[in-house]
């Protein structure tokens, strides 16, 4: 069995304001430290349950947080910009299943540090399908037969994962109080939880679907300023719909629709703070 892990940030225990997870502010290195224990444990149970290879993307921010020193030694990470797919980079039809780690919930609802890859899009959609970062990563693992068999973060997220993949197994680390405050399990417990987790999300691997993106895709993101709709609207093939801030673009499959995201989302934040 080959797996794919993507690791966020947002999502792991403890980490519950950007103190934890901006590179400039104070409580950054912890993070760091608790993200690589939190990888640690899924790998080493993955492991255990019969996985003879682990590739690892760092997917937060300029996804270079991984402690490689102290990542566990059978493991491959992938590390650093730029990548073409982010947070899926590496992603391919020879793995078995995917998990994700650390995530959190869409952009404009609850949960811990909630947002939908910047903190300037309201909403994101593939056709008239809501998403945030969760199911835009479950389409591209989709297309290539992927199937998310687990992901662990707040109670948000595991309820935003089971309304679009029946089945998958949700590692429940910690539960939103408001945005920036949390009920969390200590290391200790979290680390119990998702051994746990990732052997009974293998074990049911079979019973788990693939999200399976749909044929020419329409993306639409709404920004939440137009200025940030004029930046993205700079990518040929998008426009902006007429008295709103959402930016279309119809993509030939979901690999395209990926990077047409990516693109709009980093020209975006040229006005992110305005």
């Amino acid at each position: 069995m080959k797996l794919f892990m993507t690791v966020d940030m947002e999502g792991i225990t403890g980490l519950v304001d950007p103190t934890f997870v901006n590179s400039s502010m104070q409580h950054y290195t912890r993070g760091q430290q608790l993200m690589t224990d939190e990888a640690n444990h899924v790998i080493d149970a993955a492991f255990q349950a019969g996985c003879r290879e682990v590739i690892v993307n760092d997917s937060h921010s300029k996804m270079n947080n991984l402690l490689i020193e102290k990542l566990h030694p059978e493991a491959k990470l992938i590390s650093g910009n730029v990548k073409p797919f982010s947070m899926m980079q590496g992603l391919d039809a020879s793995f078995d299943a995917a998990v994700f780690l650390g995530y959190h919930a869409r952009a404009s609802m609850k949960g811990v540090l909630s947002h939908t890859m910047i903190f300037g899009v309201r909403h994101m959609y593939i056709n008239d399908v809501v998403i945030g970062e969760f199911g835009f990563n479950a389409y591209l693992a989709g297309y290539y037969g992927v199937p998310v068999v687990m992901v662990a973060g707040d109670d948000e997220i595991a309820k935003e994962a089971e309304a679009l993949i029946p089945g998958i197994t949700t590692a429940i680390v910690k539960e939103q109080v408001s945005r920036t405050s949390a009920v969390c399990l200590t290391p200790h417990k979290s680390g119990r939880l998702l051994r746990e987790k990732t052997a009974q999300a293998l074990q049911n691997l079979e019973k788990v679907k693939p999200l399976t993106p749909p044929d020419n895709p329409l993306l639409r993101i709404e920004f939440a300023n137009y200025g940030q709709a004029e930046w993205a609207n700079l990518l040929p093939g998008t426009h902006i719909e007429e008295g709103t801030t959402i930016v279309s673009y119809r993509a030939k499959d979901i690999l395209e629709a990926y990077k047409a995201m990516i693109v709009m989302t980093e020209l975006a934040m040229k006005t992110q703070f305005c």
